[in-house]
């Protein structure tokens, strides 16, 4: 039985004990990082060689690329995709040509990652960033503006999803405000209950039927003064399925950030108590996720059916020119120049 983890791997191809651990532990899925891209026959074979340790050709390979500074894959092998305030520029003076964009710029994505045999995107970024935020978001966000962040948003969803990709909303429910970066430390929130209600919660209540989603390791002082979202039970049962009305998959951020303490099988422990479906290991360290392992509990239940809904709306991409699309953003970004 498949187990309620995405593990990451260490380089560019598998080693023998990565393998063996792989097929021995039966996660749900797996993540890429920079360290594990070269070309493109390389990651296709990588891509391969994860799916078989698991059995399954359709089996979960995630990937972070945004566009701008968070890309994977990059230039000379894969172009250049822009960051998302981009797009939330462009929708300032022209709406409809920011949505189209912002699909066109999610299909492009889409058509290099089933290429290469990755199935899921964790794309698109709702949190909304303020005034003096910590920069790990800043660029990475659409917008200040929840209205124009759900239109984007909803318009990089559909992208995803019309390229055979399935779309991962972060950082629920809502990284926006952190004043530190949570891969270095853990940020906390003071901002009152009903604030964040009438902001940051706005764009994944708004995107709620996104069939993925991905924590933030934020504490927030007014709901949970002790535990970040990814491991606290009140805020993933009243807000996240509570007030947001989240049903979909919900991943942990990685579990190896800076913003977690302790001994990652106690992480994983807590993050899976409170109520994610999947914990995320990215590192590729062997001896973490053996530890991990230990805690990582068999997909199913609720989890399960919620896996399975994911995956089942994977469809084969519509009929799509690449070259036509390229040309037709380009357009669209420099004529809002």
């Amino acid at each position: 039985m498949r187990t309620r983890v995405v593990y990451g791997c260490s380089g560019l191809q598998l080693g023998a004990e990565e393998r063996a651990f792989f097929r021995d532990a039966q996660p749900w899925g797996f993540i890429l990082f920079g360290r594990n891209v070269a070309d493109h026959e390389q990651v296709r074979e990588l891509v391969g060689a994860l799916r078989e340790t698991v059995d399954d050709a359709r089996a979960p390979v995630l990937i972070d690329q945004e566009g701008g500074r968070v890309s994977r894959l990059k230039p000379p092998n894969w172009r250049e995709r822009p960051a998302a305030v981009r797009f939330g520029e462009v929708y300032a003076k022209a709406r409809e040509a920011a949505c189209e964009a912002a699909y066109l710029n999610a299909r492009l994505i889409a058509s290099d990652l089933v290429d290469l045999g990755i199935n899921v995107d964790c794309l698109p970024l709702l949190d909304i960033p303020v005034e003096g935020a910590d920069d790990v978001i800043g660029d990475r966000a659409f917008a200040r503006d929840p209205t124009t962040i759900i239109d984007l948003g909803r318009a990089a969803i559909e992208g995803l999803m019309e390229g055979g990709v399935l779309p991962v909303m972060k950082h629920i429910p809502g990284h926006g405000r952190a004043m530190a970066d949570s891969h270095l430390a853990l940020p906390h929130v003071d901002t009152d209950t009903e604030m964040l209600s009438a902001t940051d919660f706005v764009t994944f209540r708004s995107l709620n039927q996104c069939p993925l989603a991905m924590t933030a390791h934020v504490v927030y002082d007014t709901i949970d003064p002790q535990r970040p979202a990814t491991t606290s039970p009140k805020v993933i049962r009243d807000v996240i399925r509570g007030e947001i009305g989240f049903d979909g998959l919900l991943m942990s951020d990685d579990i190896s950030m800076g913003a977690l303490s302790g001994p990652v099988s106690v992480r994983t422990k807590a993050a899976l108590f409170a109520g994610c479906d999947v914990v995320l290991h990215c590192n590729g360290k062997i001896e973490e996720m053996k530890d991990v392992a230990e805690e990582a509990k068999p997909l199913e239940g609720a989890s399960l059916k919620r896996a399975e809904h994911a995956l089942g709306l994977l469809t084969s991409p519509d009929p799509f020119n690449p070259a036509s699309a390229e040309a037709r953003l380009s357009e669209l970004l420099g004529a809002a120049a």
